[in-house]
């Protein structure tokens, strides 16, 4: 039976290298694809190299959108549906391209999420009551897309863009700046500071020191030594966000993050504390979500046929090390650039690809 000393050593030393770990994964994934996916019977050497300019966009996307703690697909998925095809000379339907974007970031989002982690960013107790509650919410949301139509399917996407856009703009995403000590109290310090102690949980992941208070008081320490105190009060606002937001992320890919975040913001958790938990949430919601993208289409009466041979691998292979690779950059990116910049662009930038997806779904475009 492994001890709690050597479950934590064994915590510890996964996180110290999960930039191996998070690497080897999309490696893994390309391989087994490449062995054992069911493709067209006439593929041959052009048909896994067709796609290899997605990795540039998608690297490009998935450190934005990890930077400031949103679903990847938000971005993807308007891509997908504007840019694609005038590269590629081809349209996707929408099953297509909301599996592309949740296959995509779930990689990106688990990736990222190992990150802020290791950072000590994750409130994991926070994390786990959201995902349980988002759960029912995503799964309603993927079955319906085997159903919506395409117009009805744009206006929604505008419509869920557009309240991402408004959220974004009235969030403050700001940085805190570090704690600091009372007069004559020393700094507060990351594990293995020799000059002072920290809060220490025995169950904790990665190298932030935290510790709950009897009042429900949490003080957590990053990596870096700046500490962040809050409660955990206010499940009810965050449950009711992350339900609506779940619904949107099994049909469209992308929502949880989006209305999460706020939620988060609101109930006055840190927002680095919030970024990084936020990542936990959306990776698990994305990959429950892409689970039953890919093999959920029998379970709906009259849904589309939608099953392993119909996945795009020629175009994942190239948008999942791509979003690994965008996951890693972005909390450096957080540290170093100030995310309400950031979060201005992609508010604004929502709000065109709303605007022309309500065009869309209206038949003017």
């Amino acid at each position: 039976m492994t001890t709690p000393s050597s479950s934590s050593r064994l915590q510890k030393a996964f996180l110290k290298y999960q930039h191996i770990f998070v690497f080897l994964a999309p490696l893994l994934f390309v391989v087994g694809v490449y062995v054992a996916a069911p493709t067209p019977a006439d593929t041959g050497p052009g048909y896994w190299t067709e796609y290899w300019w997605l990795c540039l966009a998608f690297v490009v996307g998935a450190t934005i959108v990890n930077t400031v703690g949103i679903s990847g697909s938000a971005l993807f998925v308007p891509f997908l549906i504007f840019v694609f095809p005038i590269i590629a000379g081809e349209s996707l339907t929408p099953e297509t391209l909301v599996k592309i974007g949740l296959i995509s970031e779930s990689f990106g989002l688990s990736s990222s999420a190992l990150a802020f982690i290791q950072y000590g960013l994750v409130d994991r107790r926070l994390a786990l009551s959201l995902v349980l509650g988002a759960v029912p919410f995503v799964v309603a949301g993927a079955l319906l897309s085997f159903v919506i139509p395409e117009p009805l399917f744009h206006a929604l996407l505008g419509i869920a863009l557009i309240a991402a856009s408004i959220l974004l703009f009235k969030a403050d995403l700001s940085h805190e700046e570090p704690g600091e000590a009372s007069e004559g109290e020393p700094e507060v310090t990351a594990d293995g500071g020799p000059e002072a102690e920290m809060p220490d949980d025995a169950d904790k992941l990665g190298p932030a020191g935290v510790e709950t208070a009897d009042d429900g008081t949490v003080t957590r320490v990053d990596r870096d030594g700046n500490d962040y105190g809050y409660t955990r009060g206010g499940y009810l606002e965050r449950f009711a966000n992350y339900s609506v937001g779940g619904v949107f992320q099994g049909l469209a890919g992308f929502g949880v993050g989006e209305l999460g975040i706020i939620s988060m913001l609101r109930t006055n958790v840190p927002v680095r504390v919030a970024i990084g938990t936020n990542h936990i949430v959306v990776a698990m919601t994305a990959v429950l979500a892409s689970l039953v993208h890919v093999f959920g289409g029998g379970l709906v009466p009259g849904g589309h046929s939608m099953d392993l041979a119909s996945t795009p691998w020629n175009m994942v292979v190239w948008t999942v090390p791509a979003t690994v690779t965008g996951g890693q950059i972005a909390p450096y990116v957080s540290t170093a650039l100030d995310t309400g910049t950031i979060k201005k662009f992609v508010g604004g930038l929502f709000a065109v690809i709303a605007v022309a997806l309500f065009l869309m779904a209206a038949g003017v475009a």
